[in-house]
Order: structure tokens, then sequence, then C-alpha cells
């Protein structure tokens, strides 16, 4: 019969490769398939023409959500309100496509590639960059790179206060106070250093705040309903799926279905869209973000401001009676 320690042994060797295929899932198998699905473009013109770009992005079905813009403003306009990432305007000269490289890169070359191969050979598309990536980072990689540090401080942060015992309101301002200072030297990193986010600074710091805050409070709340299994359940939906799951390098809308939703309901996710509004688009379309790490941050400081602390070990209770002295024997 084996004993115990023969199978904490054989329970490692089982979990590390289980783990190693989640983790393998979950990041190689969304970028493997990557592709438009249901993604947001405008088409704007005159009636005959514009119809006829519409026609050409509906040919692939289910690729591309069209929205249709009465001219060149509206549609510049979508594209600031992060409504479209992007359009086509018919022109006499040929079409004009309108990009947002500071929305997605990765978007941008598709929209050039897929609109470059309908007009007939030989024509060329005239392409302006409406909303343009930061001279620091033209292609998003420093902006996909950061989900995963704010992820781990997220998760360190609720861990430690977790691991330290701490509970009730000491707990909770901990939370607030580390997350504070984790936006404050992001913002100086990203922002003043390096300069691949150019928005209002104080801006960009509270959504990073926010972000570090909703993730090391849903891990320390979900420790305090469960115990220190809840740091690995944490550890699973914040570092491991909201990380892959959260669309940053590319699009939400370039992930497999419905992964690239489940990604925005959580906070790595919502906090990446929302850097990217508040630093690119003057805080468009961040609404949706905000309220979505609002709730985990809420959920996340009502658990741990409700845990109760753990009853103390019983003390021995002596007689209740006063002693007796023994008796004296002749």
């Amino acid at each position: 019969m084996p004993t115990a320690p023969n199978r904490r042994a054989v329970a490692v060797v089982l979990l590390i490769p289980l783990m190693v295929t989640l983790a393998l899932w979950a990041f190689a198998w969304p970028a493997a398939r990557i592709a438009p699905r249901d993604l947001p473009v405008g088409v704007a013109g005159a009636a005959p023409a514009a119809q006829q770009l519409e026609q050409r992005f509906q040919q692939r079905d289910g690729a591309f959500e069209v929205h249709r813009f009465d001219d060149e403003a509206a549609a510049r306009a979508a594209i600031e309100d992060r409504v479209v990432y992007g359009a086509v305007v018919a022109t006499p000269q040929g079409p004009h496509l309108l990009t947002a490289s500071a929305a997605s890169p990765v978007v941008s070359q598709l929209l050039r590639e897929a609109v470059t191969a309908s007009v007939p050979e030989g024509a060329q598309v005239r392409v302006t960059d409406v909303v343009a990536a930061p001279p620091g980072d033209p292609r998003g990689s420093a902006l996909g790179a950061s989900v995963l540090p704010l992820a781990l401080a997220g998760m360190a942060a609720g861990a430690v206060v977790t691991l330290m015992g701490l509970r009730g309101v000491r707990a909770a301002l901990t939370l607030v106070g580390s997350a504070a200072l984790v936006g404050l030297a992001a913002t100086a990193v990203t922002h003043s250093w390096l300069g691949v986010v150019t928005g209002d600074w104080w801006t960009e710091a509270g959504a990073l705040a926010l972000t570090v805050l909703a993730i090391g409070s849903a891990v320390a709340g979900l420790a305090a309903l469960f115990g220190p299994r809840g740091i690995g359940i944490g550890a699973l939906l914040m570092v491991l799926l909201g990380n892959s799951f959260s669309g940053v390098t590319s699009a939400p809308q370039l992930l497999p279905e419905p992964v690239g939703a489940i990604g925005q309901w959580l906070p790595p996710g919502a906090g990446g869209s929302l850097l990217r509004s508040v630093a690119f688009f003057d805080g468009s379309a961040a609404g949706g973000a905000v309220l979505t790490l609002s709730l985990w941050s809420l959920f996340g400081l009502a658990a741990v401001l409700l845990a109760r602390r753990a009853p103390a070990a019983a003390e021995p209770v002596g007689p209740t009676g006063p002693a007796r002295e023994p008796a004296l024997t002749g």
C-alpha cells in the first residue's frame, strides 16, 4: 500500500504536466486562431461605391461588423470614439482607408491587407492613421507586455495580505495603498521614461492602480472565502486565463469565441482596454472596463472586510469552585 510521501510524489508528477498542458492551451491556442470575428469597421462615402465596399466586407461571413457613415468626418469621429477600428471611405480617386494603430497595430495591418486585396490590381489605396501608436511603441509591444506585470503585482499584493494574516480594514487599506503605489510607479516607467503611453499622466496612474486593485482584492477575497486554495484560484483566473485571454497584444475580436469576451470580463483584459482608452483616446469607450474593474474590486474588498477571523484555540478551563485543601490526616 503506497505511503503518504509516495502519493504526494505521484500527485506532483501528474500535476506538473497537467499545468503545462493547461498553460499551453491558454496561451498558444488563442494565438494560433487569430482571425477577425465581428470586427467593427466602417464604410463611408457615396451610396453606390460605399455599398460595394460593404458587400466586400460582408463576403467574409462573420468576420466584420460593418457600420455605415455619411462621410469621412463621421468615420473619423467613430474611430476616435472607439466605435470602429477603422473605416474605408469611397472617393472618386479610389478607397481611402482610415486606421487607428493605437487601437491595435495588428488590426490596422489586417485592414490594409483586406482593402488592398479587394481593389483592382495596380490600384493604390491611400491610408491615413487617424490615431497613431506612439513613436516609442509603434507595434504596441510594450503596451501588450504590461499586462503580465500588473497581474503579477496584483497577485503578489493579494497573496501577501493573505499570508500575513491581515483582515478587515487593515487588509483593505493595504490593498488600496499598494495598488496606488504600483499605479504611480508603473506610470512613471511607461509614460515618463519609455513614452509608450501618451495620455493624461494622472488618469493613466488611476487606470493602472484600479487594475492592480481589482486583481489584488479579488485574490485576497478568494483566499478569505476559500482559504489558501483561493490564492491558487486567483492565479488561475488572473494570471493564466486573464493574461492570455486579454487580447491586449491584438484585439478581443481577433480571439476565438468566447475567449475574447471572457478576457474582457477579467481584470487583466479590462485593465488593458482601459489603459488603451485613457492613453490614446481621451477615455472613449472606457465605461465598460471601469465597471468591470470596480465590480471585481468591490467583491474582493467586501470579502476581505466581512471575513471572520479564525477562532482562537480554546484554553483549558480550570475548576469553577475554589481549590480545596487536602485534608489533614492525623
